[in-house]
């Protein structure tokens, strides 16, 4: 009795402590979509998610056709792509959200998720990249965004399950196994 009482004072007395440290989750976070509106993670519960920052002016810009036909053939199988436009690298997008936009779609034919214009590294980063790139935030690894087209990979349940380097196209069977599996 005495033992059970002890450890019902322990919970009550770390339990705020705990909750406290846990990570921030996924699915918390609501950002701007390139036409300024509000977009909620929580709609994409249950779906992996690729996160990818982009650039219009930049050696890998064409892995927005990669992009574009990966997102084509697994859009149905719960997969989402959000790409987040940032000039943190040699200002390589300068772009205005409309002119990303026109970009994109003139340019690329995209069809997936493309949000506001973002920093992704710096004092200004973005809370959903202070949370990919934090193991404080994520839970699972710390890791910088080298460049543009950094991919992260985020699981059905919003877990961070792998950072992949920018140069990796989105075509490639790594990428491609992690969606089939």
């Amino acid at each position: 009795m005495k033992t059970h009482f002890l450890l019902s004072l322990v919970l009550i007395v770390l339990l705020p402590f705990v909750l406290n440290a846990q990570t921030n989750n996924f699915y918390d976070f609501t950002v701007k979509d390139i036409d300024g509106n509000d977009f909620s993670f929580e709609q994409l519960k249950a779906k992996k998610v690729m996160i990818v920052n982009v650039a219009s002016k930049c050696g890998y810009t064409p892995q927005y056709e990669q992009l574009e036909k990966v997102y084509e053939k697994y859009k149905d199988a719960d997969f989402v792509i959000i790409a987040f436009p940032a000039n943190n690298f040699l200002k390589q997008e300068p772009g205005t959200d409309d002119e990303i936009k026109q970009f994109c779609t003139i340019n690329y034919g995209v069809t997936f998720l493309v949000m506001s214009k973002i920093s992704v590294k710096g004092k200004d980063m973005h809370e959903v990249y202070q949370w990919l790139t934090s193991k404080k935030l994520n839970g699972v690894e710390d890791s910088s965004v080298k460049w543009n087209f950094q991919k992260y990979l985020i699981s059905r349940d919003g877990i961070l399950e792998e950072v992949i380097k920018p140069k990796t196209k989105p075509d490639d069977q790594k990428i491609i196994n992690w969606i089939e599996k």
